[in-house]
């Protein structure tokens, strides 16, 4: 979920806000996921 995201974000010390993310998501599929990944690192 999107609070899950931003949590895994900030343990990882990665700091966009919802519009980058946004952005990103439509416009660079890849680096979104690769932000995506270490999010979900961080919290594992």
């Amino acid at each position: 979920s999107y609070s899950q995201l931003i949590a895994g974000l900030k343990k990882a010390g990665i700091e966009l806000d919802r519009k980058v993310l946004a952005d990103l998501a439509v416009h660079d599929k890849a680096a979104f996921g690769k932000i995506v990944e270490q999010a979900r690192s961080a919290l594992a």
